[in-house]
């Protein structure tokens, strides 16, 4: 039941703010609250960057991270290793190895890990559409770089299973990054050492 004492249009505000990952009503409630303090520019400039967001971005035809140019700009550039190919979970894995500065190949977003209990099989990911890269252009190495998690882990021997026979090199980062922590939060110091001490994966 609605509030009286709450404007619709802040009851809107609060309940949309809520669907975000790891927004609470109280926290939804604080910053629909804040924005409504005086801080009309902050709104106007909060909705005019969403309305960006909607308008401007997708996903990259080739490797599935956030873009505004369709081939994304690291997939267009002509001097990275179109060759060597790093699978990551999310977009966020994606900046996050970018930050090391040391990965000069290409990336592929799967857009999350299998994860059954959540309802996130195979087929909701972006394996298909990397097989289709693997089968199209000359890819010689793979690096599953899924996060430490038992998600990630099943979801990085699951795309060993299906990438068996295709004549490519499957490898994994180093164990430099802890259990159970995601890719977005390592520094990169931690990020380059794994890379650097990937190895060969199997079974």
């Amino acid at each position: 039941m609605a509030n009286p004492a709450i404007p619709p249009s802040v009851t809107t505000l609060i309940e949309t703010f809520s669907e975000l990952p790891s927004i609470g009503p109280k926290t939804a409630s604080r910053l629909a609250f804040y924005l409504l303090r005086g801080q009309s520019e902050l709104a106007l400039n909060l909705a005019e960057a969403l309305q960006g967001l909607v308008d401007n971005t997708r996903f990259c035809s080739v490797c599935y991270n956030v873009t505004e140019d369709d081939p994304c700009p690291i997939c267009s550039d002509s001097a990275r290793d179109q060759r060597l190919v790093c699978v990551v979970e999310e977009p966020m894995d994606v900046l996050a190895l970018e930050r090391t500065e040391q990965f000069q190949g290409v990336y592929h977003v799967l857009h999350g890990a299998i994860s059954p209990l959540e309802g996130i099989f195979a087929e909701d990911l972006r394996i298909s559409e990397l097989e289709s890269r693997i089968r199209d252009q000359d890819i010689q190495e793979i690096i599953l770089a899924t996060n430490p998690t038992s998600e990630g882990d099943y979801t990085a021997a699951y795309l060993l299973e299906r990438l068996k026979g295709k004549g490519i090199r499957v490898t994994r980062l180093g164990r430099g990054l802890p259990m159970g922590s995601d890719l977005e939060y390592a520094d990169a110091l931690t990020l380059t050492r794994a890379l650097e001490a990937r190895q060969e994966f199997s079974e």
